[in-house]
């Protein structure tokens, strides 16, 4: 019973985090290209996305007549469903976690891979030239990105020498080592806060999360990463068939995605739960934060912080083309991950 209830909680936060990032994502683009944005339906336009999404919810399911039906109907599924299965191990605070297991960053990493199937599915399946072209680029893109943000979370977990994701949270806690004010002379840090985040840990973590964080722009298939999606050449990329239902599934696994990274890049490197306000005059403002509750409301700040952040690149960076982005992946971010990965090495040896 627990299990459903904390499944239907999951897909209910999903569908509105998606609704209001869609309102959100509208609001920001409007300020940026100095608009006005959605403003009839309801307070602020709040009510245009889910005007939208009912409407979107009616109309008719079209199935192309050369389409390999079952795949076609599959494919928005399973897209769908490995991104909401890597909610499974998140740690949303100290209590609130859905499967506390030792191998949750692997599993992570394996689950949100099968994305990639449901991608090829959609493409194949439509028997369309443009479906098809941007599944392709899609796959390209997502393998090739998943290698920097792999080797990028890796230099986290040799610091951490944990998969497990609460683990990870707790070692950034109020009690983490940390140089800061020590100049080299290892101690536990009290003071807590933003100083016992995994970036100050050891600083050359920020280089790690910059990377992966431009590679889960790309996995997502977000600006300047959204060849696949190149409205200009390919319509609208792998999902250019689909409608109704169907559509709104494959959207909502994009909004999810952006979450998804956001909140595990926050888990590795930015302090997880923990607040980043220290302690003051000893009094234990770290452990008062890190509640429940607190813990929540933290975590969800800076998640919905880098979510803005990329919403932020999407409307102010320009699309790269095919070769600029599988460049920039294989000549640039890769050489700087491993020598992130490199660095963990060392660190753990001789630092700590």
């Amino acid at each position: 019973m627990t299990f459903y209830i904390i499944s239907i909680s999951l897909l209910a936060f999903v569908a509105i985090y998606a609704l209001m990032g869609v309102w959100a994502e509208r609001k920001i683009s409007a300020l940026i290209q100095d608009r006005v944005g959605p403003v009839e339906t309801g307070k602020f336009g709040l009510l245009q996305t889910f005007a939208d999404i009912i409407k979107l919810l009616q109309k008719e399911d079209i199935v192309p007549t050369t389409a390999d039906k079952v795949l076609f109907t599959l494919a928005p599924v399973l897209v769908f469903t490995s991104v909401f299965m890597g909610f499974a191990v998140l740690p949303f605070s100290p209590a609130y976690i859905s499967s506390n297991i030792n191998i949750g960053l692997f599993y992570f990493m394996a689950i949100i891979s099968i994305e990639v199937v449901g991608i090829l599915m959609a493409g194949w399946a439509s028997n369309n030239k443009y479906a098809f072209l941007g599944s392709i680029r899609s796959i390209a893109q997502i393998i090739a990105y998943e290698i920097p943000a792999g080797i990028a979370v890796l230099s986290a977990v040799m610091i951490y020498q944990s998969l497990n994701l609460q683990e990870i949270a707790f070692q950034q806690g109020i009690y983490a080592k940390s140089d800061i004010y020590f100049f080299g002379f290892w101690k536990v840090n009290t003071v807590g806060g933003f100083l016992s985040w995994g970036v100050f840990q050891a600083p050359h973590l920020f280089v790690a999360a910059i990377i992966y964080f431009i590679a889960s722009l790309a996995e997502a298939n977000r600006t300047p990463f959204d060849i696949p999606e190149a409205e200009s050449e390919l319509v609208a990329g792998f999902h250019v068939e689909y409608s109704g239902f169907k559509f709104g599934a494959l959207f909502l696994a994009e909004y999810a995605m952006m979450f998804l990274t956001s909140m595990v890049l926050v888990i590795l490197f930015f302090g997880a739960w923990y607040s980043p306000l220290p302690n003051i005059a000893k009094v234990q403002l770290a452990e008062w934060t890190n509640g429940t509750y607190w813990g929540i409301f933290w975590i969800l700040l800076k998640t919905l912080l880098i979510v803005v952040l990329q919403i932020w690149i999407r409307w102010t960076l320009p699309r790269f083309r095919a070769d600029q982005l599988m460049n920039f992946c294989w000549k640039v971010l890769i050489p700087v991950s491993f020598a992130c990965l490199f660095i963990s090495a060392f660190w753990k040896l001789i630092v700590l």
